[in-house]
């Protein structure tokens, strides 16, 4: 009988439920929300699912699956020294060099934490890169390659919100427990703007690993709210006379062109933002494959099983950061405020030069397309299409639409790089 007591007192002490706290049930919770939207309401199910289930595994107390504190430069005594200065309120952070231990990470780390050295080493981002790659046709930005100018223009979000990230130093928000945020959050924050995932995740586990989970959670969210959020800003900044322009057919894109794009734009990147070679350079790759003709077993697992299987990894360690102690702060009600400015001023940057190309083109160029300059693909393009065929219906602007949409993806990928080489 005393066995049976020591027995039964020894698996009640060890079990979850004594390290169970509030913290952890509001995690849980929120976790179950992200279940709803991602199975009924079906926003970005790919990845909101994994995330959610990884944000509800990492918030069940005792499992050993995922260590923060491994990651943590201030628990973490392998990590150099991380100190921060004010400079002028402006939040400054500086890393002497990245010392992470990766054998005590391999020795004491559990299944996430083995997981989550993709993410900590950008493999998986770049791999996902390479699927959408192998599933993206150019053809439409080669057509026309004014598109180009309208993925840069909505990429105008992202720097907008970085100098208004900032600018929150200036205001005192110490009775909310709100310190301001570093030049390196601020910049993981503003990429959201670019309403691309991958390189949102990619910036932030380089630049703000312990914003992960918050700013993965507030980016797919967003994209998958582009419907809900896109069509009012694009009504309010164009007029009806606008929006019901009907723009000529493409010209048809030849096969050399389409091969020889890629490479092109691999090797401009690459020399004028080296930092972004990573994700432009696979995502060129991806696109090689498809258009070369020659390596049909390759793209086929690109956009298959490769893709399948980095998005499962990717999804559920990204949710595995979002522990209480990171997610359950002001700074994540602020990241998801500046995550939607960011987007929404995307968008707007976006249709505001389709107008001025509008005038310039003398109604030629339909400036809903410039909405879809954010790189969410292709869902962006189907709301120029349908916002135009409500005003027109015999209106078809996908294709037109495409061109800056898939520009924005590579706009995205090069303001990544352009902050990770000046704050990296």
């Amino acid at each position: 009988m005393e066995i049976f007591s020591s027995t039964m007192t020894g698996l009640i002490e060890t079990s979850g439920f004594m390290g169970l706290d509030i913290k952890n049930v509001i995690m849980i919770l929120l976790s179950f929300v992200l279940f709803y939207l991602a199975i009924k309401k079906q926003y970005e199910p790919l990845l909101m699912l994994p995330i959610a289930f990884g944000m509800l595994l990492t918030n069940l107390p005792l499992t050993g699956l995922y260590h923060p504190e491994l990651w943590n430069p201030t628990t973490n005594p392998y990590f150099a020294p991380e100190y921060i200065e004010n400079a002028g309120n402006i939040l400054v952070s500086f890393t002497k060099e990245t010392s992470l231990d990766y054998g005590r990470v391999l020795h004491n780390g559990g299944l996430l934490d083995m997981l989550y050295l993709g993410v900590k080493l950008q493999i998986y981002p770049p791999l996902i890169f390479l699927g959408i790659g192998s599933m993206t046709d150019f053809g439409p930005l080669i057509a026309n390659p004014k598109s180009f100018l309208l993925g840069a223009a909505a990429q105008g979000g992202i720097f907008f919100t970085f100098i208004g990230a900032c600018l929150l130093n200036f205001i005192d928000l110490s009775a909310l427990g709100f310190s301001g945020f570093t030049l390196k959050e601020a910049a993981s924050i503003a990429i959201i703007g670019g309403a691309d995932g991958p390189t949102a995740i990619y910036l932030t586990s380089k630049l703000a690993p312990q914003l992960l989970g918050s700013i993965a959670v507030a980016a797919y969210s967003y994209m998958a709210l582009v419907p809900v959020i896109q069509p009012p800003i694009m009504k309010l900044l164009t007029t009806e006379k606008e929006r019901s322009v009907k723009m000529g057919q493409l010209r048809e894109v030849s096969k050399i062109e389409k091969i020889v794009f890629p490479i092109a734009v691999t090797v401009i990147v690459s020399l004028i933002v080296p930092d972004a070679a990573a994700l432009v350079g696979i995502l060129m790759f991806g696109n090689l494959m498809k258009e070369s003709g020659v390596c049909d077993r390759l793209v086929k697992t690109a956009q298959n099983e490769l893709m399948n299987i980095i998005t499962i990894f990717l999804g559920i360690t990204v949710g595995a950061t979002a522990v209480a102690e990171n997610f359950l702060n002001w700074k994540t009600i602020f990241i998801i405020v500046l995550g939607l400015i960011a987007f929404c001023v995307g968008t707007a940057c976006g249709v505001l030069l389709g107008k001025l190309m509008y005038v310039i083109s003398r109604g030629k160029i339909n400036p809903l397309i410039g909405s879809a300059g954010v790189s969410a693909v292709p869902m962006a393009a189907r709301m120029s299409q349908k916002v135009g065929a409500q005003t027109n219906p015999s209106n078809f602007l996908l294709m037109h639409a495409m061109g800056p949409n898939v520009a924005g993806v590579i706009g995205s990928a090069v303001a990544a790089g352009v902050l990770l080489s000046v704050l990296g």
